[in-house]
């Protein structure tokens, strides 16, 4: 079996992510995990497939006649598994008045102590009485497994306090 991941990106209508399953459907492919989302009018998404070897050329062939339909595919093939021994997953969840560079001085205390980012989702939202906007942004995070917790925690505290965010960081 081949290891793929889609990007897909195009105008919002309905039966996108239908037509984009039907071509993995048809040529043997399973659909192993996804995130997509409309943004601003547009579709954006990143699909983890696996397909048999012999299908990877109807497949692809599949995805050409997607892209004359406008919609925007590319198959990126997956030579190697993660190694998901080397490391423990935590989840982080920052909240705060909206501003620029939270995810950026978060990411990048991140980087400094090897750990990665390995899923992130953000949004805005009115806040209540009137107070601006509010910013969240959820993480799973791949930290080594000697890091410290401990250190880690005190690093984003503060990062949270010169940033005025809350956190939570805990155990997945």
């Amino acid at each position: 079996m081949a290891m793929m991941v889609l990007t897909v990106y195009g105008d919002d209508r309905a039966g996108l992510v239908d037509s984009v399953a039907e071509a993995v459907d048809d040529n043997g492919g399973s659909w192993d995990k996804s995130y997509m989302a409309e943004l601003a009018g547009k579709f954006a998404g990143v699909v983890a497939i696996t397909v048999p070897d012999t299908k990877v050329d109807a497949l692809v062939a599949a995805f050409e006649a997607l892209r004359e339909e406008g919609l925007d595919i590319v198959a990126h093939a997956v030579d190697t598994v993660p190694d998901t021994e080397s490391h423990r997953e935590l989840d982080l969840v920052v909240t705060g008045q909206d501003h620029p560079g939270i995810i950026h001085d978060v990411s990048h205390a991140l980087a400094l102590r090897g750990i990665s980012i390995a899923e992130l989702a953000t949004e805005t939202s009115d806040a209540p009485m009137g107070g601006g906007v509010l910013f969240e942004a959820r993480m799973t995070l791949h930290a080594p497994q000697a890091s410290s917790l401990a250190e880690l925690h005190a690093a984003i505290a503060k990062v949270a306090d010169e940033l005025v965010v809350d956190f939570e960081l805990t155990s997945a």
